[in-house]
């Protein structure tokens, strides 16, 4: 099954209570996970960094530092103890994205197994070859990157302890929304030089693309979201709001369902139709019993269960071994 993972990030506000309702809507929709970010701000940021162009479009205080901004969107410690409680209770897996390597320390604490990097960190040897030597599962985001990118972020988890069978390799492009034209999908595909299990970190704006990504083979699909796209805040406008986070969710489970073992055949659902819809050698009029069979006394009509029409040429030149009206099947002397 696609794993989904449904994408908090910072759409709490720095709310705890506003956490648990994302958690609420996240497992009303279905999702495998929900997840957020854990970050030491002072860590992450130096203190004049400045916001991304999406970051001052879509908060408060178009001077304000990213690092207050980051400041401001915190989780402590005891909410993630709380927020794994409560995703324990409500049926749906906790996740985490650690920005900074005192958070990769603190998240390896809560024995989450499975570790998702940021497209941030992919080329941030120090901060890779921590979580590479834990050799548990890794989701690895490659938004900014090319296949060089990739490529050097792979050799640094192998050379310091992990298993590359445990990665899988999420397709991204980092534009909050990301425009479809810049999506360029297929490069999802292109991943597979690296790792057999590829998928899709959307940021585009509905549903379609991450559905269309189900449909190419994704194994892992990450979605923000959010409770209102209204709400003040930098990831709000590019997520998913809950009522299309389900729509997404059962869309996906749709696809993944139909997409099949790629064997053809035909299906029990479609046999009753099979005698109705195909046709059968019939006469196009009365047939004397010893007259020979050709184009001129015989047609393909519906219904099937007679002789199918690919087998003209077996009947063609043969003689009629009875009378026959018009529409009658013709009959083989077997």
């Amino acid at each position: 099954m696609v794993t989904i993972i449904a994408e908090a990030g910072v759409n709490h506000n720095g709310s705890l209570e506003t956490a648990m309702q994302l958690v609420d809507a996240a497992a009303d929709a279905g999702v495998d996970y929900v997840k957020f970010q854990t970050f030491k701000t002072e860590n992450l940021v130096t203190e004049s960094a400045v916001k991304a162009d999406y970051q001052k479009k879509n908060t408060i205080g178009g001077e304000e530092s990213q690092f207050s901004m980051l400041k401001r969107l915190e989780l402590t410690e005891d909410d993630h103890l709380q927020l794994i409680d409560y995703c324990r209770k409500k049926g749906v897996s906790f996740l985490s994205t650690a920005f900074d390597l005192d958070s990769i320390d603190f998240l390896h604490g809560l024995n989450l197994g499975v570790w998702k990097i940021p497209s941030g960190e992919i080329t941030n040897y120090p901060y890779l070859k921590k979580i590479a030597g834990y050799n548990e599962e890794v989701i690895l985001s490659t938004g900014m990157s090319d296949m060089t990118d990739v490529d050097a972020a792979m050799r640094a988890l192998a050379d310091n302890g992990q298993e590359l069978s445990k990665v899988t390799l999420l397709h991204c492009n980092t534009q909050y929304p990301t425009p479809m034209e810049d999506v360029n999908l297929r490069a999802m595909l292109s991943l597979r030089a690296f790792s057999d299990k590829v998928g899709f970190s959307d940021h585009t704006v509905g549903i379609e693309i991450p559905v269309a990504a189900a449909a190419l083979g994704a194994t892992v699909i990450e979605k923000h979201f959010t409770l209102s796209r209204d709400l003040p805040g930098p990831d709000h406008k590019a997520s998913l709001e809950p009522e299309e986070l389900k729509a997404m969710v059962s869309a996906i489970r749709n696809v993944e369902t139909a997409l099949g073992d790629g064997v053809k055949r035909m299906t029990p659902s479609e046999s009753a139709n099979r005698d109705v819809a195909r046709k059968s050698i019939v006469a196009s009029r009365h047939i004397n019993k010893g007259e020979l069979l050709t184009d001129e006394n015989m047609t393909s009509k519906r219904p099937g269960g007679g002789i199918s029409p690919m087998r003209w040429h077996e009947v063609e030149g043969t003689l009629a071994m009875r009378d026959y009206d018009r529409d009658e099947p013709i009959e083989l002397d077997v």
